[in-house]
């Protein structure tokens, strides 16, 4: 698969196959993704990977922090707001994959489950947690942002398949206390890895992408 065939066929994978990822194949996939760019070459990542028991615990703790109403509190915040554009985007989102998979705009034991997988992390035998000094400034969040995206191409030459979301790192303390994850990291972000399950509904709705026009501005 080349860049260009990876990038346009990327997409997120909200449910799995049970089938084990091997570590030599994890291996390859960081070692590429280390090759991403960085400020000043700072390369600021460092991978925390959960497989097995250990993934199983966190699935477990997270799980019941979400239906104890644990208040999510990961170590990059949520936005407070969005501009309206983008919110929008997110509604039509949100609003496209309910009628996917069936549920009902008041069905709320259907919309709080759909949550709760983000707490599964969809199934996926393999969660890669990105991380960086808490001291860091937001431009390594940039530096952030590329080693990820390379890890989910790098995924895709391997045959895999991926899906990123800070719900995945809304209770990070279990990440912490489960990973070994030192306190002068902070959680970024939560990748899932594995065997896409193409056959469930949950994968049938793929975004669509804002028109060129929109989006890129040539002078000269």
């Amino acid at each position: 698969m080349d860049v260009i065939e990876a990038l346009q066929t990327r997409r997120s994978f909200r449910a799995y196959k049970p089938d084990t990822v091997d570590q030599d194949t994890i291996r390859k996939i960081v070692e590429a993704a280390n090759h991403a760019p960085s400020w000043a070459n700072t390369q600021p990542w460092e991978f925390y990977v959960a497989s097995g028991q250990p993934l199983e615990n966190l699935r477990r703790r997270c799980v019941e922090n979400f239906r104890n109403w644990v208040a999510m509190e990961p170590d990059i915040p949520f936005a407070k707001e969005w501009p309206e554009a983008h919110k929008s985007r997110t509604f039509k989102m949100g609003a496209a994959r309910f009628e996917t998979l069936g549920i009902d705009r008041d069905d709320q034991e259907g919309r709080t489950k759909l949550t709760e997988n983000n707490f599964r992390f969809f199934g996926a035998p393999v969660m890669i947690f990105p991380c960086m000094d808490r001291n860091l400034p937001q431009w390594s969040l940039y530096d952030m942002g590329a080693v990820s995206q390379s890890i989910m191409l790098a995924a895709q030459h391997y045959g895999l398949n991926t899906v990123t979301a800070i719900m995945m790192a809304a209770y990070p303390q279990i990440i912490r206390e489960e990973l070994k994850v030192p306190d002068e990291l902070s959680i970024v972000i939560g990748i899932a890895l594995g065997y896409g399950d193409a056959e469930s509904v949950q994968n049938n709705y793929v975004t669509e992408r804002r028109p060129l026009n929109e989006i890129l501005h040539i002078q000269g």
